[in-house]
């Protein structure tokens, strides 16, 4: 797990470098920021998947091992769930816009913050998704039960730590993002939603991580779906 970390703070590392040599000696500007993060992604996928053709057979001797029926299945239901997570944020941040550019800039703040916290939960979720895609392979449907159960309760107190955590800090830490005061103003406004909403997105996070380690792919896929599907017309109106 280590040398995963390292591959990935090495691309990360390679973005660093590369971000001013194509903003500022090319003159390339933000698509410069872009080439440079789409090339330590390439990197880091190279590097992983040289990694794992090491260890497992990539292509299977025949195409009947391969169970393409199933792949393209739970390939379509979580790309069911990423287009309704994409039309959630694509939403909301369409409403900001359309109040000015003071609430676009601190809602874009706003969501960076949820999105860096979001991250601490997937972490969890991942974990405890790998712990439970061993224990059903073994059938060992105790220590499945157990680690649902566990990853859940760590993922509340997780949750109410990063709420208490940013409710007391991002109204100073906010400052670290901008120096605006209407903007300052507006992201104050949203501090309670973001801090008070962390239980329930780590939460949600960690059900994830157990519905994926448990292979229920179209429990995740078709609630997020049915959440997107409540008539928006009311909102945009």
């Amino acid at each position: 797990m280590n040398s995963y970390v390292i591959y990935l703070v090495a691309g990360d590392v390679m973005n660093i470098i590369l971000d001013p040599i194509f903003m500022f000696v090319f003159r390339l500007g933000v698509s410069g920021a872009a080439i440079a993060h789409v090339i330590s992604q390439y990197l880091i996928s190279v590097i992983l998947l040289w990694r794992l053709m090491e260890k497992v057979n990539l292509l299977p001797p025949s195409t009947k091992h391969l169970r393409l029926g199933q792949f393209l299945k739970n390939g379509f239901l979580l790309l069911l769930r990423v287009m309704a997570v994409t039309f959630c944020v694509t939403l909301s941040a369409s409403l900001a816009a359309r109040q000015g550019s003071t609430s676009m800039a601190a809602f874009q703040v706003c969501l960076q913050v949820w999105l860096a916290t979001s991250l601490l939960a997937d972490g969890l979720a991942v974990a405890g998704q790998a712990i439970l895609a061993s224990a059903f392979a073994k059938k060992d449907y105790s220590r499945a039960s157990e680690t649902a159960s566990r990853v859940l309760q760590l993922g509340l107190l997780l949750g109410l730590v990063l709420a208490v955590t940013l409710g007391l800090a991002l109204s100073f830490g906010a400052r670290l993002f901008t120096r605006d005061p209407d903007v300052l103003h507006m992201i104050s406004i949203g501090i309670p939603f973001v801090a008070g909403t962390q239980p329930i997105n780590a939460l949600a996070f960690v059900f994830d991580g157990v519905n994926f380690g448990a292979s229920d792919f179209a429990y995740s896929a078709y609630s997020m779906a049915s959440l997107c599907s409540l008539p928006h017309d009311e909102i945009l109106n």
